[in-house]
């Protein structure tokens, strides 16, 4: 069995008053944020950055004190059965200008329940979930 790590970022921007998070539409059809493989010699911090910027555009804060794990398995394109891991940090940015790669299809700017209705999959909705309950116990 094959193992893979990805990191990624729960972008949010806070500048219109009120938190909204963003979710990348992919090619495959699912919503999620913006994640990708860890590259050798590099940190999950910064693979998530890195993956941010590649997929968006976009700059980001990491938020110290978060990071959620998730992992799952799955087929790969020839058949054999991998399993991911993947770290997912919380990141604030200020510009919500986003300029997509060719791995997704769209994207979008949500508040906590928009987006917890968006998310296609359960364990990036339980990720969400903790990433706001962090946020709110923020001073």
């Amino acid at each position: 069995m094959k193992q893979v790590y990805s990191a990624g970022i729960i972008l949010f921007n806070a500048t219109s008053g009120s938190v909204e998070y963003l979710l990348l539409h992919y090619l495959s059809g699912h919503w999620e944020f913006a994640k990708g493989k860890l590259e050798p010699g590099e940190t999950k911090e910064q693979a998530a950055l890195r993956e941010l910027k590649e997929e968006t555009g976009l700059t980001a804060r990491l938020i110290p004190g978060f990071q959620e794990t998730i992992a799952y398995a799955f087929r790969g394109s020839s058949g054999e059965r991998v399993t991911k891991t993947v770290f997912l940090f919380v990141g604030e940015t200020h510009d919500t200008k986003v300029t997509l790669s060719n791995e997704h299809q769209g994207y979008t700017w949500l508040s906590f329940s928009d987006a917890l209705r968006q998310l296609t999959f359960e364990n990036a909705k339980e990720a969400l979930k903790k990433a706001q309950l962090f946020l709110h116990k923020k001073p």
